[in-house]
């Protein structure tokens, strides 16, 4: 049994992000996918408004992400970000990095087992053979790339060329389609990718990791089970890490928060010793707002794949930890307002460790990057999070009316996410807070995550989970 008069903590040994730049791949995307069967003169359109791979990488939001701009200087960046782009930005961070579309097909080619990916033979060593790890990609000559898609292969390309095609597995078996089976295998690759950076990065040996967790938000699966999953374990075995089982962790956005409690809290019972939390990209969100990012002659900035990893070991002095006492779930007799969510996520597990909402320093929610959504009319999604925090604040008398922009700006942030569902919900954040307490800048974070369960039609509720970090101090 814990001893409720300690707090509990589990240390984190190391966060690491990554965002994959696949402007061709934005057509597969589930929105673009649908609109350009429809009206196929989109493509034309969508064509001139992709990135490339140094605008990407000087997208400010972008250098958020991988750690060389800290969340509180993004608001006196001047805007907007995607004309305003970052000089002499690197695709490497503090955190992590960018990867360009020819080095993620190098990974998807030698994560596929299952020879669904070709690639035109000439194409490939010019610019991905430099990349190349893990198996032997399937290259061929282009005119039996082209014959595949005749067939129904779904073509790959870059730029304008075809440099290849991904195959379905089964001809009957919609979970077995070849998009399908392209979104759940970069989900893989990109997940793999930055679970081998935190690795590097703190210097540990794949075998070191006993089990991993994916909280991805793929169906993988057959017709017969749709979405049986275990990703975790592929993931694991791409990665080398041969002594770890694993298993995932589904909960909508909120599941990299669920899969990080339930991550600790195999570490504090000694069933495992060091556990990987991973989550890949989402290829269905792709492009998700295209629509009204070419209605206001913008880039498509929805053109990136994020994926983190993080490490969670036995807490040491000093080490910045997830307070377990201090998880806290959407239970379902919660109501579904944005101020119940406050209150189950923020307010009650604060007063479980005698804190108020203004004891917290800095709050993680959902950071989706509001260049991305305010032009299709989904609002600021961190702010509108942040003033319902604020009001909360109001109604218990811990801070007045007139303060609540203070509140927002002193222990809020602006967006900078990618809308991949799953990887804004406060997880994003971690690697800055963890740097943040490091540096003695902050004393603690609360990360609040929120799911959408409602999404998948078998209930009407919402979902959630929170937990604080500090250091740990005993």
């Amino acid at each position: 049994m814990l001893d409720s008069t300690k707090p509990v903590r589990v240390g984190i040994d190391g966060v690491s992000y990554s965002l994959t730049h696949v402007p061709d791949l934005v057509r597969y995307g589930s929105k673009p996918l649908r609109e350009l069967r429809a009206r196929p003169a989109l493509s034309a359109e969508l064509a001139k408004r992709l990135r490339d791979f140094p605008a990407a990488t000087a997208y400010a939001p972008h250098q958020v992400y991988i750690g060389n701009v800290a969340p509180e200087k993004l608001r006196d960046l001047p805007q907007p970000w995607y004309e305003k782009l970052i000089e002499g930005a690197t695709a490497q961070g503090r955190f992590g990095d960018l990867v360009d579309q020819n080095k993620f097909y190098a990974l998807l080619a030698g994560a596929d087992q299952f020879d669904l990916a070709s690639f035109d033979e000439k194409w490939f060593q010019a610019h991905a053979a430099k990349h190349a790890i893990g198996r032997a990609p399937r290259l061929r000559s282009l005119n039996d790339i082209q014959a595949l898609c005749e067939k129904g292969a779904l073509p790959l390309h870059s730029a304008d060329q075809l440099i290849g095609a991904f195959e379905s597995a089964h001809e009957e078996d919609a979970s077995l389609a070849a998009d399908v089976l392209l979104e759940n295998l970069a989900g893989k690759v990109s997940a793999a990718h930055s679970l081998r950076l935190v690795l590097k990065q703190i210097r540990l040996k794949p075998d070191d990791i006993d089990f991993v967790i994916s909280c991805s938000e793929e169906a993988v699966g057959d017709r017969y089970n749709r979405g049986g999953g275990n990703l975790a374990k592929a993931i694991a075995e791409d990665v080398g890490c041969g002594n770890a089982a694993g298993c995932d962790v589904k909960a909508f956005c909120a599941g990299p928060m669920y899969a990080l409690v339930q991550g600790a809290s195999m570490i504090q019972s000694g069933v495992a010793q060091k556990v990987a939390v991973v989550a890949g990209g989402s290829l269905a969100k792709l492009g998700m707002k295209f629509e009204s990012h070419l209605k206001k002659n913008m880039p498509v900035l929805e053109d990136v794949l994020g994926s983190f990893a993080v490490i969670l070991s036995a807490a040491k002095p000093g080490q910045v930890s997830i307070r377990l006492d201090s998880a806290a779930f959407h239970p379902v007799r919660a109501a579904g307002s944005p101020q119940a969510m406050a209150e189950y996520l923020a307010e009650k597990p604060l007063a479980k460790l005698g804190m108020k909402l203004t004891d917290v320093d800095r709050y993680g929610v959902e950071l989706h990057n509001p260049e991305i959504t305010v032009p299709s009319g989904s609002g600021d999604v961190p702010r509108t999070n942040y003033l319902t925090l604020a009001a909360l604040a109001v109604m218990r008398g811990q801070i007045q009316k007139h303060q609540m922009e203070d509140f927002v700006r002193a222990r809020g942030m602006l967006g900078y996410a990618p809308t991949q569902g799953h990887i804004p919900s406060a997880i994003v954040y971690l690697g800055h807070a963890m740097a943040a307490l490091e540096s003695g800048a902050i004393r603690n974070a609360l990360l609040i995550a929120k799911g959408s369960l409602f999404l998948g039609r078998m209930t009407q509720l919402s979902d959630g989970c929170s937990f604080l970090v500090d250091r740990n101090e005993g």
